[in-house]
């Protein structure tokens, strides 16, 4: 692993005392997840399994569906784990931790949204700028801000490589749609896997942030359009 590698370390500890632990480390340069675990993977993480709506992988080049690569032993280890079950969550990161008491459904979620958009999967690479300052637990109103702030962000840098003329929505709010693609396809991946529902829930949690965040696109922000109301020229 390289030295320079953004990571989080995740420790989720259960009730009862089991302890789960999750290293996920980002290669600097492409902010793509570095290999958690080798091959080989189950059949359920295929491609042509329960292929995703409008991938843009083919089977022929790609024998797997890099997300589900990825968050095997995650399902594997919490496919019968009670979504409701209480947990303590820990994420340590580079420049601080943070900590949650909560459930497990919320601190699966964390983990799997950071996966899932630094996994290579060319519908969710739009979110590694956002990944590389990963907030564990973030509220709607957080992530809202997050993902347009650093949209626009970048949409100011394509401006200025002279490759947009100007700065709207549209763009984000069509990938976000495709992101509930993506939350459908893996879903259906692991329904059938375990007999509790955590790990389903923390993509049906994902799922709905993006509904949201669709939503937002087309009503002018209004979760956080207040925080700039009454605001004078000098901030």
């Amino acid at each position: 692993m390289s030295e320079n590698a953004y990571w989080f370390d995740y420790h989720i500890e259960l009730e009862d005392g089991q302890i789960t632990r999750f290293h996920i480390a980002l290669d600097p340069a492409t902010l793509t997840m570095l290999p958690a675990s080798p091959e080989p993977y189950p059949p359920w993480t295929q491609l042509s399994f329960k292929q995703c709506k409008s991938c843009p992988l083919s089977p022929k080049t790609n024998l797997y569906c890099p997300i589900a690569v990825n968050i095997t032993e995650l399902v594997d280890r919490f496919k019968d784990i009670l979504s409701h079950k209480n947990c303590m969550v820990v994420c340590e990161t580079v420049d601080r931790t943070y900590s949650k008491k909560t459930s497990a459904m919320e601190g699966l979620t964390s983990v799997f949204g950071i996966i899932m958009a630094t996994s290579n999967c060319p519908v969710m690479n739009f979110l590694k700028p956002m990944a590389r300052f990963h907030l564990p637990f973030s509220s709607v109103e957080e992530t809202t801000a997050r993902s347009t702030s650093l949209f626009l962000l970048g949409q100011y840098f394509e401006y200025k490589k002279g490759r947009v003329s100007g700065f709207d929505f549209d763009q984000l709010e069509k990938s976000y749609a495709r992101v509930q693609w993506v939350n459908e396809g893996l879903l259906s991946r692991i329904r059938s896997l375990g007999n509790q529902d955590a790990d389903k829930n923390a993509i049906i949690t994902l799922h709905s942030l993006s509904q949201f965040l669709s939503m937002e696109m087309d009503f002018s922000l209004t979760t956080i359009a207040h925080l700039f109301e009454g605001r004078t020229d000098g901030g």
